[in-house]
């Protein structure tokens, strides 16, 4: 496995903006992006939302471990699922690949976005709620942190900006 630090993971709730940052994050950095969401539904065949209905939570999360340790590129963002955090192996690995960068939103701008976790793919306890799922998993993103950026209010060139001055002055 490659550790290259020319790699940008970046973690963080469902809805923060993993994707969408990244893509834009990749352009004005010069690498090449992947989505870890979008490498289970191809290597699996099938939306997040009914790998998790028709094989459960840990067969999910089995199957992101996976995706996520087979990664070794070089001079790449890494947009991951939000629930990536749960797999300390996936974790440290990413951390071998590079820097991982928590994508920090407030709850209300996160509830704002979501809208209906059933629709999305997203890995919680039956019945929980955005604000819970995100009190669970907020101290796990800080845990792994290597860089925090709090992106709730920003647009997406003003986060991108945000991440770009982080990773300058880490």
């Amino acid at each position: 496995m490659a550790n290259n630090p020319n790699n940008l993971a970046l973690i963080g709730m469902p809805g923060a903006g993993k994707s969408t940052l990244g893509v834009l994050l990749a352009k004005r950095t010069a690498r090449s992006f992947l989505d870890t969401d979008l490498l289970i539904q191809k290597a699996e065949g099938a939306p997040l939302q009914q790998i998790i209905e028709q094989r459960g939570v840990e067969s999910f999360r089995s199957i992101e471990e996976r995706i996520v340790l087979e990664l070794d590129g070089s001079s790449c963002v890494i947009a991951t699922g939000g629930s990536v955090v749960y797999s300390q192996a996936a974790m440290e690995h990413l951390g071998r690949l590079g820097q991982r960068i928590y994508l920090d939103v407030p709850f209300a701008e996160l509830e704002r976005r979501l809208g209906d976790l059933d629709k999305r793919g997203v890995i919680r306890a039956p019945g929980q709620d955005i604000e819970s799922l995100l009190a669970e998993r907020r101290a796990l993103y800080e845990r792994w942190a290597d860089i925090r950026v709090d992106c709730g209010n920003l647009a997406h060139d003003a986060t991108v900006d945000a991440i770009i001055r982080a990773l300058d002055s880490a």
